[in-house]
This record gives structure tokens, sequence and C-alpha cells, in this order.
């Protein structure tokens, strides 16, 4: 009965196994077709580096990794578009440890600013909860957009200076699967992972985010900007 059991074990640990690698391949596979279509490079590996771009969502977890990665030029911006994991490890009673995986579709561009390191991102039990321990979020006019979206940073003038009345409609208007943060040159859009085949809201998202950048933001953080 003991050997019938861990015969059984081994035979769906290999199962399980044979599934993730075809997924994974799979994956890989519609990736590189996606990037194609869309006039851009991909490798399964991140070979530039996106792991340690300046982002908080890069940070989390007890562990992290990037791959599938897609860039180039995209309707005459810089993109990059990959998928990032982070797990977080917890040990039981007995000493066994587990992780738990989150993953996300990531896309970036760069831009002529250096932006003040900004999150904006969508409402929800844990941000409300850090809220009430005193890690208050910035406030607008728009109670709208208060009510959606929890915005954090260090700079409450480049904030407000980012996010003026047409940011925030649009990103009001926008799917809720999208937050966002920006730091340095550097923009990023993300949501839980996507299909291949749904990358494209997400890059037109990052897109559509810097032509929504107010021109005051290039004049006070771009290049020659005396501050």
């Amino acid at each position: 009965m003991g050997f019938t059991l861990f015969a059984l074990v081994i035979v769906v640990a290999v199962a399980a196994a044979g599934i993730s690698y075809y997924l994974k391949q799979k994956r890989r596979q519609q990736l590189a077709l996606m990037a194609r279509q869309l006039g851009l490079s991909y490798s399964p590996e991140d070979t530039l580096g996106c792991l340690g771009l300046p982002f908080a969502l890069f940070t989390r977890g007890d562990g992290r990794g990037t791959e599938n990665v897609l860039w180039g030029t995209w309707q005459g911006i810089p993109v990059r578009e990959f998928d990032y994991w982070y797990y977080d490890e917890s040990t039981d009673t007995e000493g066994h440890r587990t992780r738990s995986y989150s993953r996300f579709s990531c896309a970036v561009t760069e831009t002529e600013a250096v932006f003040s390191h900004l999150t904006v991102e969508r409402e929800n039990l844990l941000t409300r909860l850090a809220d009430h321990l005193a890690l208050k979020d910035i406030q607008f006019e728009s109670q709208a957009f208060n009510d959606a979206f929890n915005v954090k940073g260090e700079d409450r003038r480049f904030a407000n200076d980012i996010l003026d009345a047409r940011m925030i409609q649009w990103l009001l208007d926008t799917d809720s699967a999208f937050e966002f943060e920006v730091a340095g040159r550097w923009i990023l859009c993300y949501s839980k992972r996507r299909s291949p085949t749904d990358l494209i809201p997400l890059i037109g998202t990052v897109k559509q985010f810097v032509d929504h950048v107010p021109r005051v933001v290039y004049d006070l953080y771009g290049p020659g900007a005396t501050g």
C-alpha cells in the first residue's frame, strides 16, 4: 500500500512537471509570435536587466525574477514588455517551507523627464489598512479619484504636477486591471499575468499614460529644467 501511494505521488509530480514545461514553452512560442507581429524583439531570458529598474514592485517578496522580454519601438516610443514574478515564503510548525507566487505582465517606457518616485495603485483592503496605520496616501481634489486610487510618493508637488485634472480623468476611465509607477526616467504599467494575445492593451496603456503626462512636467523635470 505504501509503495503504491509513493508511486502515485511520483507519477503526479512527473505529470505536473510535464504540464508546467509544456505551458512554459507554449507561452514562449506565443510571445515570440506576438513580438514579430508588433515589430519587437523577443528573448525568453531577461537580457536587458529589467529587474534592476527602480520600481517598488520589483522589491516585493522573498524572491523574484523577470523573463520573456519583448522590446523595441512601438508607435513612436521605446517599450519593454516582460513577465515578472515574486514569491512569499512561509514555514509551518513542522518546518516545511512553501512558496506563494504572484505573477505580473509589465510594460515599461523611458522618457526625457526625470520623475520623482510615485506609485498609482488601485485602492483595496490592504491599502486602506495601511492608510489607517498612518501610511496615508496623497489626496487630490477629485474624491472619485481618491476613492479609486492609492497614490504614494515623497514629492507631493510632483504628484500634483503629473496628476492634473486631465490625467486624473483618464486614469478613472482606464481599465481597473492596470496600475502604475514612475521613477527616474521610467514609467511602468502592470497588471496580473496576461495571455500573449492580450498584451496590446497593456502596451497601449503605458503609451497613453505618456500621452497624458502634462507638458509642464517636461518643463519642470525635463532636460535643462532648473527645478
